[in-house]
């Protein structure tokens, strides 16, 4: 369907057709402003105007009628035409497939592009319908998170409320206790724990909000609606989750961190850890979900291409000296130290770590947990390491400056070290142990090599299918048709396998960089970050942003994910080898 590009604006058309007044769209336009949302969503949050009314106007200006989701079939083959991360984003509901037509309710069936973009990706002429946001936010809800077990307990609570759940957070910690006792909310409770295991979630997000209780999982790296109950039950769920984890039940006014021991059936055991901090309206919860028996993955299988692997095996190799690896949180840094210490271990050396927290249990080597409460800290730990004879040395992360040095001292007296840093790539991890505080001639003479690492989702390999990308995605990377042409680009479809989402797991892009003479001379004259980057890109390192457009190229990923996730640079240069190794 196309739309006529000379039409009077929204606001205009609803004044003259005495819908609004002029105060009221000026009124709009301000929260408009403020929020970022849609004219349309903040006139009808606002009551000025209904969905019917706004629909009837948008079906004048563009034939798109307003359509009330909760009221319609849903055609699972049409909602399988686009990934469910897609539709989420950019706020698009197929619900109804005709012949060559596709009806999908929008947010926005004024926006061409993703028309246009629906179009491309479904094969389909499309059919748009008006739907405000918070409409397909529950439609959702309904079609993607809430699983009939989980629907089933909220409706347990509902009908039976045997319990007084309430919003006051003055309540007494044997009222609380008492709460928290109650079996559906140690169902409920059971429940979101126990369907994030199973959704592969690495984390569990509480979060309260005025009136409701969201519930979100990170699956792959991304955060997803599971859920939303009453805020009543807010009080109920946070104590129960504080006596599973050994924490004061009183406590709602400072942060607190615990632990959870979770079994589930088929014997699998999880470490949660918990954090619990104070929000607007009331303490919000994340737990990281730890597998006791995650399957360790070979060095040979993290997603290294092959010159990386051969000069990391190099760095692994060496008999003393530090090797860092570098990323945000939940980039996968612990999962590559603990291949490279399963890659060395021969039985031989005395390997031992010190992590917070312990992920895996590798048999074999000495793990020990740190412990703040008593003082237990990594840099404790590592020099009580020394007094043990050590050959290699894991340091979950170096944070501080006294780690830092105690961990170079260990390099430069014989031992092998691997450690962590936040850091954006690998030549920044210099800079940062710079700014920690250790001199660069102990930077120059102990670290032999630094990795970065990210990580993409992957396109699900159940339902993946060839697409042209975006158009507007590749012009942005500077990619253009014909060179798009050369490449195997797939997206998921979204299938059961993948819960409709159009990915399933995740794939580690790398840059791997050996510290080299010339970098050596480098950090001694302390070289900004750049400096040391353009040095190493000379010395032949393969980028993060080169590394994610290869996996892109080649239909292990998306360009979508390595726009989301990954920086952009030098992309021309970086085109012509991916092209030559394809």
């Amino acid at each position: 369907m196309s739309a006529t590009r000379n039409r009077k604006p929204l606001g205009q058309l609803l004044i003259e057709r005495r819908l609004i007044t002029e105060e009221q769209l000026q009124q709009a336009l301000q929260q408009k402003e403020r929020t970022g949302r849609l004219l349309g969503e903040v006139l009808i949050e606002l009551g000025f105007v209904t969905s019917d009314q706004l629909g009837q106007i948008l079906r004048d200006m563009v034939g798109a009628d307003y359509v009330d989701l909760s009221a319609v079939e849903i055609d699972p083959e049409a909602l399988s035409l686009l990934p469910q991360d897609f539709q989420r984003q950019h706020g698009v509901l197929p619900y109804r497939l005709d012949g060559s037509r596709l009806y999908v309710a929008m947010r926005d069936p004024l926006d061409i592009k993703t028309i246009d973009r629906i179009n491309l990706m479904s094969g389909r002429d499309i059919f748009p319908m008006f739907a405000p946001m918070p409409e397909l936010q529950k439609a959702f809800q309904r079609l993607y998170t809430l699983s009939n077990v989980a629907r089933s307990v909220l409706l347990e609570m509902e009908e039976v409320r045997q319990k007084d759940y309430v919003e006051d957070a003055e309540l007494s910690a044997t009222q609380l206790e008492m709460l928290a006792e109650d079996a559906p909310i140690i169902r409920l409770v059971n429940t979101i724990i126990a369907e994030a295991t199973s959704a592969r979630a690495s984390d569990i997000h509480i979060e309260p909000r005025e009136h409701i209780v969201r519930v979100r999982y990170r699956i792959d790296g991304v955060l997803y609606d599971q859920m939303e109950f009453p805020r009543s039950y807010h009080a109920a769920v946070i104590s129960r989750l504080k006596i599973m984890s050994r924490l004061d039940i009183a406590e709602r006014r400072r942060p607190q961190d615990g632990r959870i021991a979770f079994s589930e059936t088929g014997d699998r055991e999880y470490d949660l850890r918990l954090s619990l901090i104070p929000m607007l309206f009331g303490e919000k919860a994340v737990m990281r979900i730890l597998d006791k028996k995650g399957t360790l993955i070979p060095l040979e299988q993290l997603g290294l291409y092959p010159e990386q692997l051969h000069l990391l095996q190099e760095m692994i190799r060496h008999p003393h000296g530090i090797v860092l690896i570098t990323g945000p949180t939940g980039s996968g840094k612990s999962t590559t130290l603990y291949a490279i210490l399963n890659a060395i271990d021969d039985g031989r050396r005395n390997i031992s770590t010190i992590e917070d927290p312990i992920e895996y249990q590798l048999d074999g080597i000495n793990q020990s947990q740190v412990n703040a409460k008593i003082g237990y800290t990594f840099a404790e730990g590592l020099r009580s390491f020394m007094r043990q004879d050590p050959d290699v040395i894991m340091v979950g992360e170096i944070r501080d400056r006294e780690t830092a040095e105690t961990a170079v001292q260990a390099s430069l007296t014989g031992h092998l070290v691997f450690s962590t840093l936040h850091t954006n790539n690998a030549p920044e991890g210099m800079v940062r142990l710079d700014n920690i505080g250790v001199e660069p001639y102990l930077i120059a003479s102990s670290v032999i090599g630094i990795v970065a690492q990210r990580l993409l989702r992957r396109v699900c390999s159940a339902c993946s299918a060839p697409v042209k990308p975006d158009p507007e995605l590749l012009k942005a990377f500077g990619i253009s048709s014909s060179e798009a042409s050369e490449g195997d680009f797939r997206m998921g479809r979204g299938c059961v396998q993948c819960s409709g989402r159009g990915y399933r797991g995740r794939v580690a892009v790398f840059e791997v960089l050996p510290v080299t003479p010339r970098l050596r001379q480098a950090i001694l004259e302390r070289s900004s970050g750049e400096s040391l980057r353009y040095l190493a890109l000379e010395e032949g390192m393969i980028p993060l942003f080169e590394a994610g457009l290869r996996q892109a190229w080649g239909g292990i990923s998306t360009l979508e994910e390595v726009d989301r996730v990954l920086p952009k640079e030098q992309t021309a240069s970086v085109l012509r080898r991916i092209m030559r190794a394809a």
